[in-house]
């Protein structure tokens, strides 16, 4: 019997959409791992500093979110740049001088390293203005006495970082406070 060509591209279409599809999940996983990471580097507006268990930070409500700058830690032991050991907080305080000498010169060792890299990321850039200072944040231990901290700042301020930022814990503030 002769089957109409209606008839036949029934059968044809029929034919072809009974087949199992197979859904390719290697691709929708690359997909969505991309977006995971995507999501996790540009979602986050909040800055973390790293929190030693050495240290306690003050409580704040300040609004204003921590920038990546130079980070000193102090505790009830020692000062630490960037990670570094610098000196003691014993020694610190025993010196009659406003500065603390071993800081000071790990400071200036990260300022001469940051204007080499500058000079490298002028030619590809315009140049930044430098008037406002240079930034640093201090992570000190609410325990610590001020003399060191003030030592600590002036010895900042001394080597060109002016733009001075303590680190605090923030108090999550009610909404009926001002």
């Amino acid at each position: 019997m002769k089957q109409s060509v209606r008839a036949k591209r029934m059968a044809r279409n029929h034919k072809r959409n009974s087949k199992q599809t197979k859904l390719s999940l290697v691709s929708l996983m690359d997909i969505f791992t991309i977006l995971v990471f995507f999501l996790m580097l540009n979602a986050s507006d909040v800055q973390v500093l790293d929190n030693h268990k050495s240290v306690t930070l003050p409580e704040s409500t300040s609004d204003t979110p921590a920038k990546e700058t130079l980070l000193i830690l102090v505790n009830n032991d020692a000062i630490v740049l960037q990670g570094k050991k610098v000196t003691d907080v014993d020694s610190a305080l025993q010196d009659n001088q406003d500065t603390i000498s071993a800081l000071a010169k790990e400071l200036e060792y990260h300022n001469q390293k940051r204007q080499k890299n500058a000079v490298m990321q002028q030619a590809v850039t315009a140049p930044q203005s430098d008037a406002a200072g240079q930034a640093i944040t201090i992570m000190g231990d609410r325990s610590v006495p001020y003399a060191v901290l003030k030592k600590v700042m002036y010895t900042c301020a001394e080597a060109g970082y002016t733009d001075v930022s303590l680190a605090v814990e923030q108090l999550l503030s009610s909404e009926g406070e001002v």
